[in-house]
């Protein structure tokens, strides 16, 4: 599949090829709504915890005596049924993180890239090219009708563009290593430098003996 390379200002430069195995095909609106789940379970900090009845500490001595009084007896303060005592069955301490396939994952994200591509919200930049204003990024942006997206870019980091896409609102910065479903589904555009794109593409077509090659070579 064939799809517009640019430049920033907007002029094209040329066409570049896509694999349709991974930018165009079905999405699947269940995996991507399994893996934005798995990505948000991992970062809640799960700090929730309340004091139980072992927490606290009151006298256990007897309020009063255990038959006569025709009150139901009574032993410790820090029961949950009194003021002061401890919480039953609270939140406590504990991690929101489960797994999930790495298959999954994987098609989640093909998923995402290709639903991007079906909407042509996906925009292949040749290099992110910038003087570091964020005034000049921001007409480029308005050329391409940009008004939220996530850029994936390779290895090579521009600072001057990273400085001066901080300031725009409704943008994130990510290197291809990082790229994920929910960020991709966050942002209305998303751009992809042409080295990422084909690092990406390298990455999503591995298979398992492949890696497998890899590591035992290494």
């Amino acid at each position: 599949m064939k799809i517009n390379l640019i430049k920033l200002d907007g002029k094209k430069v040329g066409d570049i090829n896509i694999d349709d195995n991974i930018f165009n095909i079905e999405p699947r609106v269940d995996l991507m709504s399994r893996v934005v789940n798995w990505q948000l379970s991992k970062k809640r900090v799960g700090s929730h915890s309340v004091l139980s009845r072992s927490d606290i500490s009151l006298t256990k001595s007897k309020a009063f005596k255990q038959k006569g009084t025709g009150r139901a007896r009574r032993g410790a303060n820090s029961v949950v049924q009194f003021r002061g005592g401890g919480v039953a069955h609270g939140p406590v301490l504990r991690s929101h993180e489960h797994k999930l396939n790495k298959k999954i994952r994987k098609l989640g994200l093909k998923s995402a890239l290709s639903t991007k591509t079906k909407e042509n919200n996906l925009i292949i930049i040749d290099k992110l090219e910038s003087d570091g204003k964020t005034s000049s990024l921001k007409k480029h942006f308005d050329k391409l009708k940009i008004n939220s997206c996530c850029v994936i870019q390779d290895t090579k980091i521009s600072s001057e563009f990273t400085k001066a896409i901080s300031n725009i609102p409704n943008s994130k910065v990510i290197p291809q290593i990082g790229a994920n479903v929910y960020d991709i589904l966050k942002y209305n555009k998303l751009l992809i430098t042409k080295e990422a794109l084909k690092i990406l593409e390298e990455r999503l077509k591995w298979t398992s003996e492949k890696l497998k090659e890899c590591i035992a070579t290494t």
